[in-house]
């Protein structure tokens, strides 16, 4: 065997040698990515669960001057019998459910002209939306509240939910107008060939392929009607008129404050969101505009 040969065959031994050493490496680099990961993810996942936790918790623990003992749930029995939560409940519910059927129902139309529409009057009310959206509402709060005064609509529902609508109609306009970006205007073409009028393209087309915005529009309208507690604190005044988020406020006292009671009124007040989220999460799906392409 010559001395080439012998070099080339040992060149082969180390380099075949090389390459598993290579893959031990590359499996553990990832190995440890994934743990990190998993790390980082667990952590994040501790530090928003733990307080849900520890509220729901709380909330099943015997209650001020009970004799129960262990888990129970007095507490909601209490909250329910002896307090107006459930017309609170009631009250929030109607508020946050009129307020996402108005702006949904009014988003929708408008996130569609400002999608397809271009000309200067629609830039310009683009322009608009933009500035009113940079708005904090607490702004408006007092002069709104001298206006609503003089039509008899301080410490009225109907009151603080026109303030809703109008606090998330900029942003609803802009969600639903950016998700009319994301649908191919030829579909709406191949409906105007095929007779459709420019409305029925919208509602037949267009508002088919939407749910995912449309459901994403009203659980910000829902949210925002739902946690708001500037609003609400300034404008209603009467026990038969709060929302939860103001109700919960009467339940602290100067010197003793029931904190089972306190948390019981958390709980419920976590569960419409949870309940929303968990019901409408499996219509968050993408591929609905490309199967409406195949074919095209």
């Amino acid at each position: 065997m010559s001395v080439e040969t012998s070099r080339t065959a040992m060149t082969g031994q180390f380099t075949s040698a090389a390459r598993p050493r290579k893959r031990r490496t590359l499996s553990q680099a990832r190995d440890s990515g994934k743990w990190l990961r998993f790390v980082v993810i667990f952590v994040i996942a501790a530090i928003v669960l733990v307080p849900i936790v520890a509220v729901v918790l709380l909330s099943l623990q015997p209650s001020l001057g009970s004799t129960a003992n262990g888990i129970t749930l007095e507490n909601f029995g209490k909250i329910f019998t002896e307090t107006s939560v459930g017309t609170w409940l009631m009250n929030s519910l109607g508020v946050a459910v009129v307020t996402v059927l108005v702006a949904v129902i009014v988003a929708a139309p408008a996130g569609y002209v400002l999608s397809r529409g271009r000309s200067k009057l629609v830039s310009g009310y683009s322009l608009v939306l933009f500035v009113v959206q940079s708005l904090p509402v607490v702004t408006s709060v007092i002069p709104l509240f001298i206006l609503f005064a003089k039509v008899g609509l301080v410490d009225n529902l109907a009151g603080v939910t026109i303030i809703y609508v109008g606090s998330t109609m900029s942003v609803a306009i802009w969600m639903m107008a950016a998700y009319f970006d994301s649908i191919p205007i030829t579909l709406e073409e191949a409906a105007w060939m095929d007779g459709c009028s420019v409305f029925g393209s919208f509602a037949r087309i267009v508002l088919r392929n939407s749910l995912p915005g449309v459901l994403s529009t009203a659980i910000f309208a829902f949210l925002l009607a739902w946690n708001d507690y500037l609003v609400a604190v300034v404008f209603l005044r009467s026990d038969q008129n709060y929302t939860l988020q103001i109700g919960l406020q009467t339940f602290f006292q100067q010197n003793q404050t029931n904190w089972g009671l306190v948390m019981a009124v958390a709980v419920v007040m976590m569960l419409p969101p949870v309940i929303l989220f968990a019901a409408l999460n499996k219509y968050f799906s993408v591929g609905g505009i490309g199967g409406s392409l195949a074919g095209r």
